[in-house]
């Protein structure tokens, strides 16, 4: 429908839905809108997590499962809920080697 793009390591997990597509509700045609969605890099799209059409997933943001995003996620942040909302910022650990 409208290209998607899937950053590099990112996580999409199982039954998100990636929904490029819409209509315009007050066309009598029912116009269809595809609009491409990307997934930045080392992002993670959770469990039966929605990503809506049109809508750019930051590097390294999660949206937690079940989670509705109709809006683009910043960056290195944790959300949650539907409509998505902030939890959180996300910082990496990196552990020293033992």
């Amino acid at each position: 429908m409208a290209r998607i793009t899937i950053g590099a390591y990112a996580v999409i997990s199982q039954r998100a839905h990636l929904c490029a597509g819409t209509h315009d509700i007050e066309d009598a045609a029912f116009q269809l809108h595809a609009r491409p969605i990307t997934i930045g890099a080392r992002a993670w799209v959770a469990a039966e997590a929605f990503v809506g059409p049109g809508v750019t997933v930051g590097a390294g943001a999660v949206l937690g499962a079940r989670g509705c995003a109709m809006r683009d996620l910043a960056p290195w942040t944790v959300y949650g809920g539907n409509p998505a909302s902030v939890i959180r910022s996300r910082r990496i650990r990196f552990e020293a080697p033992e």
